[in-house]
């Protein structure tokens, strides 16, 4: 087990494979392990750095709440620890909240940045998303105890009688307004968003979001020329909810982490 003594936590990480870094964060209240469906894939040919966040999997809850500027400050914390200088990020969720945060406040720390279901403006979900972010806290502690949810909690945790305070960091968070407009034109770094075809995200708000980062806002042209350098994935038949694990994430990430340049080509012709 590897962790990192950054800002006051002990940040835990693993690593798989070997090449350029790429540092994978996870949804809320799970953990690292959550990718396993998908890990060999993304390890092929990259060094994986999957960390798990404050009060999640085996890094242990500190005297702080639960926001996702200090989690950023984490993960830039970490490429720092193992001597990065700079990183590919990928978050799903919770994680992509983060790996976005990281991007806005330590734009020279990211290379290319992969923000997998989650809005940059809290009314970027659905409403009946919302009402659930507003239900969360301790007070559903002993009923998530039957979900896979605790149950793959409970096996990392540090500390299992936390999960009440996890439960009640969480909804505070989830509960508290964002709006990261402004923000955006900070992050330097290249952008894929990643969305399912039926997500918690309201497909408007992906348009504003893509839109953003100059994707689809005219004709690529024929010869590519006049195409964005971000990137836009829709994975058909997946949700929210399962979007982390389908076969069509590293399908599609891999390819925009790869390419040696994602510059569109000169034109052709006169």
């Amino acid at each position: 087990m590897s962790y990192a003594d950054v800002n006051g936590i002990s940040l835990y990480y693993e690593e798989h494979g070997s090449g350029r870094p790429l540092v994978l964060l996870h949804g809320g209240l799970a953990g690292a392990s959550m990718y396993a469906p998908i890990l060999p894939e993304l390890a092929k040919g990259r060094r994986v750095i999957a960390a798990d966040l404050q009060a999640h999997g085996h890094t242990a809850d500190v005297d702080r709440p639960l926001r996702y500027e200090t989690l950023a400050d984490d993960i830039a914390g970490l490429i720092g620890h193992l001597g990065l200088g700079q990183a590919d990020v990928m978050g799903y969720s919770f994680g992509a909240a983060t790996a976005l945060r990281t991007a806005i406040q330590h734009p020279e720390l990211v290379r290319r940045l992969v923000v997998i279901s989650v809005p940059f403006r809290r009314d970027g979900w659905y409403p009946e998303s919302l009402a659930g972010m507003d239900q969360m806290g301790s007070h559903l502690a002993e009923p998530m105890k039957q979900s896979p949810l605790y149950q793959a909690y409970a096996a990392t945790a540090p500390r299992v009688e936390d999960w009440p305070v996890l439960l009640e960091k969480a909804g505070q968070l989830l509960r508290r307004d964002f709006d990261w407009s402004a923000d955006l034109a900070k992050i330097t770094a290249q952008v894929m968003l990643v969305y399912a075809d039926a997500d918690a995200v309201r497909p408007a708000h992906i348009v504003d979001f893509y839109a953003r980062f100059g994707g689809g806002l005219r004709d690529a042209n024929w010869d590519g020329s006049a195409r964005s350098v971000a990137r836009l994935a829709i994975l058909p038949g997946q949700t929210h909810y399962d979007i982390f694990g389908s076969p069509g994430l590293p399908a599609s990430v891999i390819p925009f982490l790869d390419a040696d340049s994602l510059e569109p080509p000169a034109p052709i012709g006169p």
